[in-house]
């Protein structure tokens, strides 16, 4: 018995066995079944999708012997020759061949006659836009009004070829290309029936030598059988079609992953042995940074079409994002540019060279891209708040921690931690630097203090008006003499020194005052927000001392320090993202260790570490850091999550603001008017009334 070939020994002959065309067979189940039959059908889509393939099955279903069906019996004596090619009433007509007026018109005059066998006389012809324009002339009458028996089944690749009067005369199904997904699976279903033994990567490389052709897939499949001696494998195959062995072009993108550029000519150089399609290796590698960036970005996407998913993951997290859609440009404008270009050679190594001498690199301050990777960008939540009013620098011989916040800033409990611990090197027993660092946030003059500044400019901090920071105090209301405001300033002036009351209060601390004191206390003084650490009032004066560091290298590095020292790491990228979902589990004086939340886990990469690993030492924090990727603790707050919630907080504070406004009010009480709070953009007092 002679051999036949896989694309007409599993040629579908059922509806229900056709792939990847579900949306045509779906619509002509649906006519049979409920006799909605037109008389002239069009069938187009490229080659090897199922055209002629269609139009056999609905023939099979108009004339099998069980009746109009959807689910012809294919046991029947009709069926079974439609299926051999032998049916009587089933004219196949090769349009390519028969293009004269004359065959046309030989062809129309049996139409009228009954058929033979079947139910309806079905003319199938195949081609049909090689007909010339006086065969078509010569159908339309015929194809619009045929007779009650006669059925027109028209196959084409080109229906932009045929004339629009002829095009309106038939129902027009586009059948789709296969893609290889499809096609992978409908072929390991025929080989595992053919017991036939195969490779996944070699099926993945014949889908794609397709070309969404079905029957292409199945007659490469013969031959790659044939190659491989009853095998398919993908060494056998890729032998076969010519291709490139994937492995080359992974090693290249590990190559730029390196950023060694001599590494990177070295696999040209072994790739040219081979003789390869240079062009052809630049598609390729532009498809390998396609399929790192789905890896970036939804790792669960990423397909095993190769076999290299396990491959692709970990060297996805080896480039940064802005890196990787760098390349694929480039790649793209490589590939336009190689016909230019001395030898193609020259052009593949000239591309490659360019990715890296373009590729971003020793950038302080690289611009802050949001990139959707695993969830939200970085910048995302803070972007809605306005900027914040610049802070003071430190000068070169003040501590960090000397710096005052801006006024009517929102101090966290992070940042008043390392002042308020007795065990942290930032707390100091003397509370005359805990005063002067007060005086010198409400912008207080500092002489009598007992000590001297440094020798460097300091700037004058502009002195916040009460509205700022508090509300009014009791001295602003009407009626109020002038004696209780002086009273006022003696008492927040006690209170910076660290006293209880205005009497126990030292003489350094009222040398300022502008007037003379009351007797009594005001009944209610609103405290200042600035002062976080009050001595007891029994304790002894302390001697003036210099300002103590904040932040001592020698100290342990606590998360309340990471959350303060964030901002100032001056991070950016993908890099700023990482670090902003970690906290500090604990610090020994040599290696801190940093937990990672495990949404950003796909994207952790040596690149992101000895970055980070930089900017603290740039901060003055030498640190080898160990990086791992566990769930977060929920009473411990990122910098991600600590900006997101200030940032609601002074959201929410803008908005109360405005809702007590009385122009808001009014204007909601007489206009009906509605505060659109999205719309809300909160400023450095949105805290305070106004």
């Amino acid at each position: 018995m002679s051999y036949q070939v896989l694309a007409r020994k599993w040629r579908p002959r059922t509806f229900h066995e056709l792939v990847g065309q579900e949306h045509v067979s779906r619509a002509l189940v649906n006519a049979l079944d409920q006799g909605r039959l037109h008389h002239a059908y069009l069938f187009t889509g490229t080659r090897g999708v199922g055209k002629t393939t269609l139009a056999r099955i609905l023939a099979k279903c108009l004339n099998c012997r069980q009746g109009v069906t959807s689910v012809p019996c294919g046991e029947c004596e009709t069926c079974r020759e439609i299926d051999e090619g032998r049916f009587v009433d089933l004219i196949e007509v090769d349009a390519a061949s028969r293009t004269k007026v004359e065959d046309t018109r030989e062809l129309l005059d049996n139409v009228q006659y009954a058929p033979t066998q079947g139910r309806y006389k079905v003319y199938l012809i195949d081609e049909v836009h090689m007909l010339s324009t006086h065969s078509f002339n010569a159908l339309l009458k015929t194809l619009e009004e045929p007779p009650p028996h006669v059925k027109f089944l028209l196959a084409t690749t080109d229906p932009q070829k045929l004339p629009v009067t002829v095009l309106s005369r038939c129902l027009q199904l586009t059948l789709k290309n296969m893609p290889p997904e499809r096609v992978v699976g409908h072929l390991t279903h025929i080989l595992e029936a053919e017991s036939v033994a195969f490779d996944d990567q070699a099926l993945w490389l014949l889908g794609k030598a397709a070309e969404g052709s079905m029957r292409d897939a199945l007659s490469l499949t013969d031959q790659a059988i044939a190659f491989g001696q009853g095998e398919v494998r993908h060494t056998d195959v890729a032998a076969m079609l010519g291709t490139l062995d994937h492995r080359h072009l992974l090693a290249l993108a590990e190559a730029l992953a390196e950023v060694d550029a001599a590494r990177v000519l070295q696999e040209v150089a072994s790739l040219a042995e081979q003789g390869p399609d240079f062009g052809a290796i630049l598609d390729d590698l532009a498809s390998v940074f396609h399929r790192l960036t789905i890896a970036q970005m939804v790792p669960d996407a990423l397909d095993n079409g190769h076999g290299d998913r396990d491959t692709l993951l970990p060297l996805a997290a080896r480039f940064t994002a802005e890196d990787v859609q760098l390349y694929y440009q480039i790649a793209l404008q490589g590939r336009g540019d190689m016909e230019s270009a001395p030898d193609p050679r020259t052009a593949l190594e000239m591309t490659l060279l360019r990715m890296l001498a373009f590729r971003p690199q020793g950038v302080p301050k690289p611009p802050q891209t949001p990139l959707p990777i695993r969830g939200a960008a970085e910048n995302e939540a803070p972007s809605a708040a306005p900027p914040s009013a610049p802070t003071a620098e430190p000068t070169p011989n003040q501590p960090a921690s000397a710096v005052a916040p801006s006024p009517g800033e929102p101090s966290s409990p992070e940042s008043q931690a390392p002042a308020a611990g007795d065990s942290s090197p930032a707390a100091d027993d003397s509370g005359e630097d805990v005063s002067r660092e007060v005086l010198e946030t409400e912008g207080l003059e500092t002489q009598g203090l007992g000590t001297e500044l440094p020798d460097t400019e300091v700037p004058e901090v502009e002195t916040p008006t009460v509205a700022e920071e508090t509300p009014p105090p009791m001295a602003d209301a009407p009626g109020e003499s002038a004696d209780a405001a002086l009273e006022d300033e003696a008492q927040r002036q006690a209170d910076a020194a660290g006293v209880a009351d205005v009497d126990d209060a030292p003489p350094w601390a009222l040398d300022d005052a502008p007037g003379p004191v009351a007797s009594e206390p005001p009944a209610a003084v609103p405290e200042p927000p600035a002062m976080d650490v009050v001595a007891e009032a029994d304790e002894p004066d302390p001697e003036p001392s210099a300002p103590v560091a904040a932040m001592p290298e020698t100290g342990a590095f606590d998360h309340a320090r990471w959350l303060t020292v964030f901002e100032s790491l001056a991070l950016g990228g993908l890099t700023r993202n990482l670090a902003a979902h970690c906290i500090v589990e604990h610090d020994d004086g040599e290696t801190l260790a940093l937990r990672l939340d495990p949404s950003q886990g796909a994207m952790l990469a040596d690149v992101h570490v000895e970055r980070l690993t930089k900017a603290l030492a740039d901060q003055g924090i030498e640190r080898r850091l160990n990086v791992t990727v566990e769930a977060l603790p929920e009473n411990l707050d990122t910098p991600r999550s600590q900006s997101e919630r200030l940032a609601q907080e002074r959201h929410a504070q803008a908005v109360e603001a405005l809702r007590r406004d009385p122009h808001i009010q009014m204007l909601e009480h007489d206009f009906g008017a509605h505060l659109l709070e999205r719309s809300v953009a909160p400023t450095d007092g949105a805290a305070s009334d106004t």
